[in-house]
């Protein structure tokens, strides 16, 4: 099922399995509640990899920029999505599996020279996180998103939380 924010997305949130859905729609209320028009999308890099090859590669003439990963066990989606985008790829390694995530942050982080995700923590957390990432990143040419993640570390420094 894809999930899409009101307005044109500017983030794109996949996960490899809909039992992801959970912990990535973490990434979505934070985006939400800066008002980041968003669209969430179940696909797997082992099950549909000619899909994740496409979303990747026209992602950016959509006005997606960026790309939120999470998936895990083996974790190959943000890195099987970098290797087809120039996009800003994020990576959230979920928990599960044998080795509860760090099996999923192992195959996250360590990426090939030339085909970088950025690796966030294990779960809700690095769901947060990378959505978080996603606004600075936007806010290097979004003056209206900048002054809303300065709001947010000031809150933070206030003690509240994210």
């Amino acid at each position: 099922m894809n999930e899409r924010a009101s307005g044109d997305p500017r983030v794109g949130i996949l996960f490899g399995s809909e039992s992801d859905r959970e912990v990535m729609s973490e990434a979505g209320k934070v985006l939400e509640r800066f008002g980041v028009a968003h669209e969430m999308q179940a696909i797997s890099a082992h099950r549909t990899p000619d899909a994740v090859r496409d979303y990747a590669r026209q992602a950016r003439d959509r006005g997606i920029r960026v790309l939120i990963c999470g998936a895990g066990m083996a974790a190959h989606l943000a890195g099987a999505v970098a290797a087809n985008t120039t996009l800003p790829v994020l990576g959230v390694p979920l928990p599960g599996g044998t080795l509860d995530g760090l099996d999923a942050l192992l195959s996250t982080v360590q990426m090939p020279a030339g085909v970088p995700v950025a690796t966030l923590a294990v779960g809700k957390a690095g769901a947060r996180n990378a959505a978080v990432l996603a606004l600075q990143i936007l806010a290097l040419g979004d003056e209206a998103v900048a002054r809303r993640v300065d709001e947010l570390k000031e809150a933070m420094a206030r003690g509240e939380r994210l």
